[in-house]
């Protein structure tokens, strides 16, 4: 059974099982329910975490500067985790967590970094041409139009239309990535990056590391990806016929390849 905490700060999270710590950080287009299709499972094996980014889900608006990493810390304290965690991240979640590892590497015991590029990381002309897009479709105030835009790059991807992305998944994350796009109309702090940025910090993670990608990812996004396995020695998991969410889109063969990882390598490996 799950227990709900909050931070100080009014970030909400989940806690549940025994065992070695584990905090999972979610996608930009989602809230942690994102990792439902995983819960259960981790729950059984680990102390498993969750929570709601700033400004996401249940947790509370930014009011003041802040920084993703800071808040994956916070969370770590107030869930009363004293041993390093291994952290797993997808997406702006797995951009986080490498920062975290970066930022406070003896609080990370492995890190596990799931279609994510590092802070810092100089995207393509083309994914940028296509960010501004949906930048400019949302400061006009045009949120269906933002949210489609957003689903075009990151749910259905470069290779493939909306019709071949499973509709009841694609029709869930457009409904959530609505509402985000709503409150963050509401949203006056941005948060702030790690400096130096991870791109040129790289070759300092120490923990063992996995990275994930999706067959049918970004390209911008898969060099990045690649850009963490070369400088850290990661090793790699593609999961077949995936876009940029793939523990929802595989979920069955992206929590095997998570439970191999942490069961197998990163207890073997932890300080």
């Amino acid at each position: 059974m799950s227990e709900i905490g909050v931070t100080p700060s009014g970030l909400v999270y989940e806690i549940a099982g025994s065992g070695p710590p584990l905090l999972l950080l979610h996608a930009g287009l989602m809230d942690r329910r994102m990792w439902d299709p995983q819960w259960p499972v981790l729950a059984e094996r680990f102390t498993a975490i969750r929570y709601d980014a700033r400004g996401f889900g249940q947790s509370a608006d930014p009011d003041r500067p802040y920084s993703l990493h800071g808040d994956a810390l916070e969370v770590l304290e107030a869930a009363g985790v004293e041993a390093a965690a291994a952290v797993v991240g997808v997406s702006m979640g797995g951009a986080t967590a490498l920062d975290l590892a970066l930022a406070a590497p003896s609080r990370v015991s492995s890190l596990v970094v799931v279609s994510s590029e590092p802070s810092g990381w100089e995207h393509s002309p083309e994914i940028i041409r296509q960010l501004e897009a949906a930048d400019a479709a949302f400061a006009r105030g045009d949120l269906d139009a933002a949210n489609e835009l957003e689903l075009r790059i990151w749910v259905d991807g470069p290779l493939r239309s909306a019709d071949r992305v499973d509709p009841a998944l694609r029709r869930q994350i457009a409904a959530s990535n609505r509402v985000l796009l709503e409150r963050a109309a509401e949203i006056e702090h941005e948060p702030f990056e790690l400096e130096p940025p991870a791109s040129e910090r790289l070759h300092e993670l120490r923990q063992p590391t996995l990275v994930v990608t999706g067959e049918l990812d970004q390209p911008s996004v898969l060099d990045g990806a690649f850009a963490i396995i070369a400088a850290a020695g990661a090793r790699h998991v593609e999961i077949p016929d995936a876009g940029h969410l793939p523990n929802l889109e595989r979920p069955r063969e992206f929590l095997e390849a998570l439970l191999i990882f942490l069961e197998e390598i990163a207890p073997a490996s932890a300080p």
